[in-house]
């Protein structure tokens, strides 16, 4: 007799991360459930269940019904003009989905085992040379603000008798997908110096650590509370552009200002306070744990995305992404 597959139910699972975060679970055998407000996104090999992540609807609450894990990525993109509507919909779309998610739970008898949801480094602000790690300051300004309310979202909504665990990502890296992409081509057109002052700090992650960070918060019942999910070393900004430009094998990079990234940012709709804004966060409790980050340089993170095939800095062929 076949054994039923056990289910992972991901909300919002059509982006960057979630593409990856899925093919991994497929991979592991999951049934792979995607709440979704565009079911034609949904990846090959899960199912997609239509929401609209605000309003509770039977169609998509009894997907949760003794399933494996609920994991939610919902999120308005904050690279965005920082308007009042751009900023009110960040918000919004972060509680709300997760309001959505607990309501659904008080329907359901048999809740998932673990409810892992997505959150940001933003919450300690632009924290200059100061560490992060899960107790660091947290001011009180914008993005803070919309991170605590979401962290506060969650300890409403959460079901007594399941483990959780919020993890405050950092910057992903991926070949298809997220920043890294654009950044690559900016160097490559010789506009790869450093972003500002170039000493803000940037919490790296490569995209197959992070979904692995995502599987261990899914199987390993030790991972619960806050993590922070980001690698080992964090770099500033200025060593970053460094590093990407000698594996993309650029001689130069021409420095943006801070002014004249403000000045282009609305043209672009986009917020410069993304890259003049740092934080050095460590993820001291999954580390903590035994996680085994693979890519601990920058280098060879960047390699192994921008220069497949090629061998890594420390001589050893580049990394397969995901065990199988």
């Amino acid at each position: 007799m076949n054994q039923k597959k056990e289910k992972v139910v991901v909300a919002g699972g059509t982006g960057f991360l979630g593409r990856a975060l899925i093919s991994a679970l497929l991979r592991r055998k999951y049934e792979v459930v995607v709440l979704t407000r565009n079911p034609q996104a949904c990846p090959e090999g899960a199912r997609a269940v239509f929401w609209d992540a605000k309003t509770v609807e039977e169609s998509w609450a009894a997907e949760m019904e003794g399933a494996k894990a609920i994991v939610n990525l919902v999120g308005k993109h904050v690279n965005c003009r920082q308007t009042e509507k751009n900023r009110e919909e960040i918000l919004t779309s972060r509680v709300d989905s997760v309001r959505a998610i607990g309501d659904a739970l008080r329907l359901v008898y048999r809740v998932p085992e673990v409810w892992v949801q997505a959150g940001s480094l933003a919450i300690y602000g632009d924290a200059g040379d100061r560490v992060c790690d899960e107790t660091g300051f947290i001011p009180d300004e914008y993005p803070t603000d919309v991170c605590v309310a979401w962290e506060e979202a969650l300890g409403k909504a959460i079901r007594p008798e399941m483990r959780w665990a919020m993890l405050r990502i950092g910057f992903v890296l991926g070949s298809d997908g997220g920043a890294l992409p654009a950044l690559a081509n900016l160097a490559r057109f010789g506009m790869g110096g450093r972003i500002g002052s170039g000493k803000q700090w940037i919490s790296w992650v490569h995209v197959d650590d992070m979904v692995r960070v995502f599987l261990e918060a899914i199987e390993n019942p030790a991972v619960y509370g806050i993590c922070n999910a980001t690698g080992l070393q964090p770099v500033p900004n200025a060593e970053f552009m460094a590093t990407l430009r000698r594996v993309l094998r650029v001689p130069f990079g021409i420095p943006t200002p801070d002014w004249l990234l403000r000045v282009a940012a609305p043209i672009v709709n986009a917020d410069p306070e993304l890259a003049l804004n740092g934080r050095r966060g460590l993820p001291c409790r999954i580390h903590g744990l035994g996680f085994h980050f693979r890519f601990h340089e920058l280098e060879d993170a960047l390699v192994d995305l921008l220069r497949p095939g090629v061998h890594i800095a420390s001589g050893k062929p580049a990394l397969n992404p995901l065990p199988r």
